[in-house]
């Protein structure tokens, strides 16, 4: 019988300036590159969750200005993942605050070339993962 299980999953963005994007993902994230194309890097999220950066020029879309994606991070302490991202000079509109109606705990900040990432904890009854 075939296994036909997924073994992982990568979301690829797409930047004009790779080296920019890669300083964040590593430095300001904390994220480790597993995978180095050249063109392309890619850094493990967690257990099977991967985020692909690939230079616009040599990859299949090009860096666009309209960003229609958000990366959601759920994550076990929403406070300290905004002390961590402060620390490290990042500006953040917001505090992280409570959303009554999905139960969850939320801050949002940019990547270097806008996409935006939402920093999530969900809270008891989290209408989330």
């Amino acid at each position: 019988m075939k296994d036909y299980a997924v073994r992982g999953l990568i979301t690829w963005l797409y930047y004009k300036d790779l080296s920019g994007a890669q300083r964040f993902y590593e430095d300001v994230m904390g994220f480790e590159m597993v995978v180095d194309q050249g063109w392309s890097k890619i850094y493990k999220v967690l257990e099977g969750g991967y985020i692909g950066l690939v230079d616009e020029s040599k990859g299949y879309h090009r860096a666009s200005e309209k960003k229609p994606v958000i990366i959601c991070l759920n994550v076990k302490d929403a406070d300290a993942w905004y002390e961590k991202l402060i620390f490290k000079g990042l500006k953040i509109e917001k505090k992280p605050s409570e959303s009554i109606r999905l139960k969850i705990k939320v801050f949002m900040l940019k990547d270097p070339e806008g996409y935006v990432i939402e920093i999530q904890q969900s809270l008891l009854g989290a209408l989330s993962i």
